[in-house]
């Protein structure tokens, strides 16, 4: 039988230099196919080089990093076929997720939902009024929130992991049309408004035409 055991202190810094350096990779600082290497980014970041190791091995696993033939570490990349694959996966795995939550659909679901999109809703004119790196990250994470609510009733957490990680992929495009001012906020609140009246209702069909229609316009499709 195997027991779980209390995070250690390795365990901690390791979350914490991920935290950030996945941010920096999220607006930019560390742009896309970026050589990183471990000296380099303990200056920068601080850690060890064991703590660094294998903080670049967990940004590896969720498709942020990319080991290279050398041993060496880069920034993936951030292309238009890129963009498409992550779309694609995205709509492959939320609607699929979102499906399965309405097979199995109940009020803590739907008030789970509900609850996410009214903090959306506030996120969004938060980072309207106050378009900072700060309220940016908050948005971010409330959107993220909305995501995994909407799959939180699928009953496969497999599947509510691989949701956040193409979420987690596709985070620098989105910031990026957020910070052009891409982003039709007003088109935004009306979807919203439809997905909640559609997960009340149980209106599959108008749940998954509105998330598809969403994701595509999240990445700026």
């Amino acid at each position: 039988m195997l027991f779980g055991g209390r995070k250690s202190d390795d365990d901690t810094v390791v979350e914490m230099l991920a935290s950030v350096i996945r941010r920096d990779i999220s607006f930019g600082v560390l742009s896309p196919d970026q050589k990183l290497k471990i000296d380099g980014l303990r200056k920068s970041y601080g850690g060890s080089n064991h703590s660094m190791r294998e903080t670049l091995r967990m940004l590896t696993s969720e498709g942020l990093v990319e080991a290279t033939n050398q041993r060496g570490y880069r920034v993936t990349s951030a292309t238009e076929d890129d963009l498409r694959d992550i779309l694609l996966l995205r709509l492959e795995v939320e609607t699929l997720g979102l499906k399965r939550s309405f097979e199995r659909a109940n009020v803590a679901w739907e008030s789970g939902v509900v609850a996410a999109l009214h903090a959306v809703t506030r996120a969004d004119s938060a980072v309207q009024e106050q378009p900072d790196d700060v309220t940016a990250l908050e948005w971010d994470e409330a959107c993220r929130a909305l995501t995994i609510a909407l799959v939180a009733a699928s009953g496969s957490p497999r599947l509510m992991d691989m949701v956040a990680q193409f979420y987690g992929q596709s985070r620098r495009f989105r910031l990026a049309l957020l910070r052009e001012g891409r982003i039709d906020f007003s088109a935004r609140k009306a979807r919203q408004e439809l997905l909640r009246e559609a997960v009340i209702a149980r209106d599959q069909g108008k749940a998954l035409t509105v998330l598809e229609d969403e994701i595509n316009k999240d990445l700026g499709v």
